[in-house]
């Protein structure tokens, strides 16, 4: 087609409707995944910080597809998405998961435990920063995945990308906030529009990041895939 540029591809809208759909045409969560997320809904508003459940799914299958063996999960929350990695890990592998806040840990190592990867999990309590810091300088991960305080999205991306293995999967998620990073000052709210203009401003610095390949998916709230190169 003459004159067809990117605005011209056709995408779909993803209407609730359509993003109900979507979640049903996934696998469906099994009876511990559902326990999990049964009981973080339980949190009230905090349940929103909670991967949904198709999202746990894509994450274990990068993990199988990619036989990854060293995952680090940068915010745990109730640890859904400790869980999802920890089903996907090569033999002997493990999730190293780390949080400011434990209130929650009770719920996710419950469940971790009845789920049966309980001993593929480790815990870290504190800012991730520390922690992303205080790794040997020989370690290396397969997987690394950011879903924790927003603000700090570039640092931990910093951190992080230093400790990725070549061909390993950096993966952020929240990349669209709602859709106000196509336009930060539409938010009202001061903090969603200081969050939006800081992850807008990261997704373009990794689009164009010449050590990755990157591409951003509209699931969920948006999750950005990228590959060290």
């Amino acid at each position: 087609m003459s004159g067809a540029g990117p605005v011209d591809v056709k995408h779909l809208p993803v209407t609730p409707a359509l993003a109900r759909y979507l979640a049903c045409s996934s696998t469906a969560p099994d009876p511990v995944t559902a326990s999990l997320i049964a009981r973080t809904a339980a949190t009230g508003d905090a349940a929103g910080m909670m991967v949904q459940a198709e999202q746990a799914t894509l994450l274990t299958m990068l993990a199988r597809l990619g036989a990854a063996r060293s995952v680090l999960d940068i915010g745990t929350f109730t640890g859904l998405s400790a869980l999802a990695f920890a089903r996907g890990l090569a033999p002997g592998g493990r999730v190293m998961t780390c949080d400011n806040d434990d209130r929650w840990h009770a719920v996710a190592a419950q469940h971790w435990q009845r789920a049966g990867v309980a001993d593929r999990i480790d815990f870290r309590l504190g800012p991730a920063a520390k922690t992303l810091r205080a790794l040997p300088a020989n370690f290396r991960a397969d997987i690394v995945f950011v879903d924790a305080d927003k603000m700090n999205y570039p640092g931990y991306v910093e951190l992080a990308l230093p400790l990725l293995r070549p061909g390993g999967l950096l993966l952020l998620d929240n990349v669209l906030l709602d859709g106000y990073v196509a336009s930060p000052e539409l938010a009202d709210d001061p903090l969603m529009r200081r969050c939006a203009q800081t992850m807008a401003a990261l997704n373009a610095r990794l689009a164009a990041d010449d050590r990755l390949d990157v591409v951003m998916l509209p699931i969920a709230d948006g999750l950005t895939l990228a590959r060290r190169r």
